[in-house]
């Protein structure tokens, strides 16, 4: 029995062990094993694999590099990407010259790295686990002695490792090229790599030969133009010197798993593996916004993002052309407004944080101070303006520019760099006399200030004298209004003293609570902070307007109070503000379509109540998701009316010097010009419908693929007819996809740039309401571009892309 077993055992443990060899991964290519489409190489730690794929909706078939344990497959280098297999027929071998060559089933090369004429029988190909595919001769035996490595010919990515620059010795340029799309490996618009024409290394995404976006150049600790932040992700690192320049990054521990990426849009994004949640995630893009676009302000201008204008003339400059800046066209940048000629009243402004001007014009000196460099560019009357070149250390060395000063942006953090501009004699002195003007400004002030104290002092010595007395407001007609009026004690009593408990949450008024009065009814107290950005005309202004109200749609004011406060008493909402339901992050909290197309039509109503059907024509002027309150029903009411005003039957443009409002739902006429109507109010309803559909915030919107906030991004899925990829990925349950299409095509009417091109509120309650209304075409919307071409109707520029990302919610002072 032992004697018949043994064979049977042995052939067992032989067959176990073949199979152990072939499961082993294969991570090299000799010139006898060549490798077919369906067989890959798989790096000695299973980190990368290399092999034959098809994009999605394709059949071609390319040979490529991508992460072997990352389900999604992430592709990180193509070989053939101009040159497809039409079939799976494609094999890579080592061909007669000892290079790497991919052929078809004809044996036609579409692919083959560079020809080495040599005769030796031991040239190999391996997949390393950095994700390098080498080509080597193993006789040779030396460890990082390649003949040819897919590391120096990226396509758009570069992983840890890589080498990102140029080897000066060979002309070899490592650079990164975007694919055509998502589904098109083939060769796109945009290359990104290192530019050494200014001497100091920058880098620059190209598209085609334009310049679209640039880092700045690097100033000893980072590159000028880009905000660095402290990471625990990857180190990285700059080598300048007489071989070679190059720019490459090391992950802080073997479990990081990050890459770099040029997309088609011209996107420079960096992803991190979260192995959690088992997904990419998007930690940094640039360009990040219309601040980074090269030029995008035209030259002697800063780009300063925080800004509503974003677009300034440095000191001592003035728009070229004051007509296509006032159309928000600023292409042609700023002229000196007085010549410069080397007079002693001369001097320099410091502008603190930037990214300095691009390096086409200068020179530069690495031995020199900060005061020598300051000296030099004022001997010369051509020099316009000078920075240190290493900013380590306090600061060292000179870079003096001279002609315009182009791409310059105001940078928020981590700036470390500062630009001294040449200013004229006579702009100089008005510079150095400002304190002055600051000084009266300051005295005028405080005299003013004063007289309100002493105002406000008398007022309520008066009030107290008479507690007593009821507080009437009058209308603006001949008839007097009487408002309820309820008692400090009364407020108190109702909200528990103003717990926090009660907080319901607060606005630019103040602190809101909920509260319940003595016969069971809840209100929702808003109570004016001492702080507030509002103040008494807007206290009366409300007050003054919607009691004259009355709308299933308006939120409805039951009373206030004045006696050591101002509050306002108004009927309490318990579902909150419609911002809390559309821009919630779970699907619990989301709505169902049909209750969005019902609160979207009571919007419509409340503001066609406003416009046309009250004894007063009124326009809201801050209409947004958080002013949207929802009863118990879900009916929405609209609130905050402490800015609106009242527009009498003229239905011409009215302007006003002072801005109020929320930046991202502003009109473009009134945020630039004051100049308001009914179709104000038009615009913020067309970003609100467009939000309510797809679930984000218009001015905190952000899209990997590109920089137009949530306006742009519904014109261009328009423009793409792909309008469904904009409906929110949360929204449960089925919908009437034409009613969802036509709701985003009427908030696209809504937001246009022209006023006269946006219907009134009526029309678009006839469009909604109607199933066989024909809508109009919409033309490219407002304020999502920084440039315009004059032709609104014409396709989307990418490099005129001007996200909404001007501000935050923002109040001037009312």
């Amino acid at each position: 029995m032992d004697i018949l077993c043994f064979p049977v055992l042995y052939c067992i443990s032989i067959s176990l062990f073949l199979l152990a060899e072939v499961g082993k991964s294969v991570d090299v290519l000799s010139s006898t094993q060549p490798i077919r489409d369906g067989e890959t190489l798989v790096s000695a730690e299973e980190k990368f694999q290399l092999g034959f794929f098809s994009p999605r909706n394709s059949r071609n078939r390319y040979l490529a590099i991508w992460y072997h344990n990352i389900p999604d497959k992430t592709i990180v280098w193509v070989a053939n990407r101009d040159n497809p297999l039409n079939d799976s027929s494609g094999v890579l071998m080592i061909g007669n010259e000892g290079k790497l060559v991919l052929v078809d089933q004809a044996e036609r090369v579409l692919w083959s790295s560079n020809p080495m004429n040599t005769s030796s029988p031991n040239i190999v190909a391996q997949l390393l686990d950095s994700g390098n595919l080498v080509l080597k001769d193993n006789g040779k035996n030396v460890s990082g002695n390649y003949i040819w490595q897919s590391f120096d010919h990226p396509s758009d990515t570069i992983l840890a490792g890589m080498k990102f620059g140029q080897d000066l010795r060979t002309g070899l340029d490592r650079h990164m090229t975007s694919w055509k799309s998502t589904e098109d490996p083939s060769t796109g618009d945009f290359t990104y790599g290192v530019d050494l024409r200014g001497v100091i290394p920058q880098f620059i995404v190209h598209k085609g030969r334009a310049k679209y976006y640039r880092t700045g150049p690097w100033n000893g600790i980072w590159f000028s133009g880009v905000s660095m932040s402290p990471n625990l992700i990857f180190t990285p690192k700059l080598v300048d010197n007489s071989q070679e320049v190059y720019y490459t990054f090391k992950a802080f521990n073997e479990s990081t798993i990050t890459r770099l990426v040029l997309n088609s849009y011209g996107n420079v994004q960096r992803y991190l593996w979260n192995e959690k949640i088992q997904e990419w995630t998007l930690i940094i893009s640039f360009p990040r916004d219309a601040c980074d676009l090269y030029a995008n302000c035209g030259p002697n201008s800063v780009c300063t993002i925080s800004n509503p204008q974003i677009c300034s003339c440095m000191t001592g400059y003035q728009p070229k052309s004051q007509a296509e800046w006032d159309t928000l066209v600023r292409t042609s940048g700023c002229v000196s407004k007085n010549p410069f000629n080397c007079s002693k009243g001369e001097g320099f402004k410091r502008l603190k944080g930037v990214k300095v001007p691009d390096l086409l014009q200068f020179t530069m000196n690495t031995s020199m101070s900060l005061k020598e460099c300051e000296l030099e560019c004022f001997k010369n009357c051509s020099c316009r303006a000078y920075a240190n070149i290493d900013a380590t250390g306090g600061g060292s060395g000179c870079l003096l520019w001279f002609g315009d000063l182009l791409d310059v942006r105001k940078l928020s953090e981590y700036a470390n760099q500062d630009l001294y501009i040449r200013v004229s004699a006579s702009d100089f002195d008005s510079a150095n006399s400002k304190w002055k003007e600051w000084a009266a400004v300051l005295i005028s002030t405080a005299f003013v200030v004063l007289l309100v104290v002493l105002c406000f002092c008398l007022f309520w010595k008066r009030k107290k004298s008479a507690p007593g007395k009821r507080f009437d407001l009058q209308a603006e007609d001949e008839n007097s209004l009487q408002l309820p009026i309820f008692d400090m004690l009364t407020i108190l009593r109702a909200a528990n003293n103003f717990c926090d408990s009660n907080k319901l949450g607060e606005g630019g008024f103040g602190p809101v609570y909920k509260g319940q009065l003595s016969n069971g009814q809840e209100i929702a107290v808003k109570r004016m902070s001492e702080d507030s950005r509002q103040g008494h005309n807007e206290f009366k202004n409300e007050v003054m307007l919607i009691a004259k109200l009355q709308h299933r749609n308006l939120v409805k004011l039951l009373g206030c109070c004045i006696e050591e406060e101002r509050m306002l008493i108004y009927e309490y909402m318990p579902n909150g503000s419609l911002d809390s339901f559309i821009f919630g992050k779970t699907r619990e909290n989301s709505l169902v379509w049909k209750r969005r197309f019902d609160i979207i039509i009571g919007i419509v109503r409340g503001l066609l109540y406003l416009h046309q059907d009250s004894r007063l024509r009124i326009i809201h002027r801050d209409l947004k998701a958080s002013n949207v309150l929802l009863d118990s029903e879900m009916n929405p009411k609209i609130s905050d009316f402490g800015v609106a005003r009242v527009f009498g039957g003229d239905l011409s443009l009215a302007k006003t010097k002072r801005i109020v409002g929320t930046y991202g739902y502003m009109a473009p006429e009134y945020a630039t010009d004051g100049l308001f109507s009914t179709k104000s109010d038009v615009f913020s309803f067309g970003v609100l419908l467009l939000e309510i559909i797809c679930g984000k915030r218009n001015r905190e919107f952000n899209h990997p693929d590109h920089c137009f906030n949530l306006m742009g991004h519904a014109w261009k899925l328009w423009l793409e007819e792909k309008v469904s990829d904009f409906i929110d990925p949360q929204l449960p349950d089925s919908f009437d996809l034409p009613e969802v299409v036509k709701c985003i095509q009427i908030g696209l009417l809504c937001v246009q740039r022209h006023p006269d091109d946006r219907p009134n509120m009526s029309t678009v309650l006839l469009m909604l309401d109607s199933e066989s209304a024909s809508l109009p075409q919409p033309k490219q919307p407002g304020f999502y571009i920084e440039r315009s071409s004059g032709n609104t109707d014409v396709e989307m520029n990418r490099r005129d892309c001007n996200s909404n990302e001007i501000s935050n919610t923002l109040f001037e002072g009312r």
